[in-house]
């Protein structure tokens, strides 16, 4: 059974940083990409960056929010995906999801960042 489980969150100021973590339970393939969404209450969920599965290659991409301020990246042995969060922006405040598979797979239960201005 998949498990996602996100930490790292928590209260900066603007222009600061933050690492989040997801640690991965279960068997993944490499058709299983991972990856970083964010939403706020009340609002669409919006894609943040991805990577290939463990130990797999292919392209990372980001959303253009957030491109050149974050890194994903991802620990093989470890199974753990990473998403480094840098200049944080008040409107990066929302909680973050960890994914894998694409929307229709698995979720993590989310972790919060709150930058303050």
């Amino acid at each position: 059974q998949m498990q996602l489980v996100e930490n790292g969150g928590g209260s900066v100021q603007t222009g600061g940083s933050l690492k989040l973590s997801c640690a991965v339970t279960g068997r993944t393939t490499c058709t299983d990409r991972l990856g970083w969404y964010r939403q706020a209450p009340g609002k669409e969920r919006e894609f943040v960056a991805a990577l290939p599965g463990f130990w797999c290659s292919g392209a990372t991409v980001y959303a253009d929010s957030v491109r050149d301020r974050f890194t994903i990246s991802r620990a093989h042995a470890e199974n753990i995906l990473y998403l480094q969060m840098t200049i944080l922006k008040p409107a990066d405040t929302t909680i973050y999801y960890c994914n894998i598979g694409g929307p229709a797979r698995y979720w993590g239960r989310g972790t919060q960042v709150t930058v303050s201005s």
